[in-house]
């Protein structure tokens, strides 16, 4: 199996007709990383992989994979393979007859086939299976298939275009996790589209998040949902409750932001935007509804929001209380089962606290539900 190589966006835009389908995406994929875009449907995403598989040319910049300039070479002649949402396995093939069928179409012997897909069977846990079609697989065995056929044509980069999307939650959730193992045996670089926050999370080494052909922050996962550089990012990646005001003071690195509801409260300044931020600008503050927790109330803390309970709903491991917001929108809070029969009642005020550290503010812009 070969290694993983670079891929390289440098300035591409992508316009159909007066449409910008893409602006300005520039991206450095290292070599072996697992490396996903993530983002609503219509973002984008997918165009510029269909950039980097070579059936779409972009209208300006270039691709580069393994440094090599990616200018009019078709997608057979890239060193990528593609796996699609639908795996569009052939439904009379044999499973090994599926797996190594590039090779069937290069020339090589039943016996070297056979053998190849006998190897990637094992790789990835379908041993003995190679003799059954793909009416006789569960849903995750023939994605495993589907993988396994790509990398049969020895790639240097492996793409997919949300392949788990038509797998039930707890399915997707085990495959994403076979999936991440499988590129850590074979050390390809694979570029991964979803517009799934846990999948982009959990198995990436870097995310792209993506919004309106725009890309918005490039970063580790842990750095995107601690340290969002947008709202749209913020309110995107995971969940988050937004206070919207001013700022009516900063010291360093931090902000006190005056609230259209909740009084003064105090933040950290998402590292991106320190420095452009100053006080009177518009500003939105992000707290997750996990870094929330009851406590006295204390009118002269800059870290405590009074509010009243709408509802509370038990999900299992935890309950959500959510209470009056800014406007139409809720402030929602979440608490631990630790066994308890409940945590408030409706109409109950409450005293929520945070950590300062754990609330962001930025200059207010979009949100992802806008």
């Amino acid at each position: 199996m070969s290694s993983g190589v670079a891929v390289d966006l440098e300035n591409i835009w992508i316009r159909f007709g007066d449409f910008v389908a893409v602006r300005e995406a520039n991206v450095s994929i290292k070599g072996g990383d697992f490396f996903s875009f993530l983002g609503p449907s219509g973002c984008g995403k997918t165009t510029i992989l269909r950039a980097v598989s070579g059936f779409l040319e972009p209208s300006q910049g270039q691709v580069r994979i393994g440094g090599k300039d990616m200018a009019g070479i078709g997608p057979n002649k890239r060193p990528t393979a593609l796996i699609f949402q639908n795996l569009a396995l052939f439904p009379l093939m044999k499973i090994w007859e599926n797996i190594s069928f590039s090779m069937e179409v290069a020339g090589a012997s039943t016996a070297e086939r056979r053998k190849r897909a006998d190897e990637l069977l094992d790789m990835i846990a379908l041993e003995g299976q190679g003799d059954k079609y793909p009416s006789e697989l569960s849903g995750g065995q023939k994605q495993r298939v589907a993988i396994a056929r790509a990398l049969c044509a020895n790639p240097d980069v492996l793409l997919l275009d949300e392949p788990l999307s038509a797998l039930d939650l707890k399915l997707r959730q085990h495959m994403r996790t076979e999936l991440r193992e499988i590129q850590k045996r074979v050390g390809i670089t694979f570029i991964y589209i979803t517009h799934d926050q846990g999948e982009a999370l959990t198995m990436s080494d870097s995310v792209a998040v993506m919004k309106a052909g725009v890309i918005d922050q490039i970063d580790s996962g842990h750095n995107i949902y601690d340290h969002p550089s947008t709202p749209f990012v913020a309110s995107f990646v995971g969940e988050n409750n937004v206070f919207r005001g001013k700022v009516k003071e900063i010291k360093g690195n931090d902000a006190l932001i005056s609230t259209n509801r909740s009084g003064e409260l105090l933040s950290r300044i998402t590292p991106s935007q320190v420095g452009k931020l100053s006080v009177g600008d518009d500003a939105m503050m992000f707290i997750r509804p996990e870094t929330l927790r009851l406590g006295k109330a204390d009118a002269s803390s800059k870290t405590t929001i009074s509010a009243d309970v709408i509802n509370e709903e038990f999900e299992g491991n935890s309950f959500s209380v959510f209470l009056k917001g800014d406007g139409d929108k809720s402030i929602k809070m979440s608490v631990p089962n630790a066994g308890q029969d409940h945590i408030s009642s409706r109409g109950e005020n409450l005293s929520l606290h945070y950590d300062a550290t754990n609330a962001v503010a930025m200059p207010a812009g979009e949100l992802a539900s806008e």
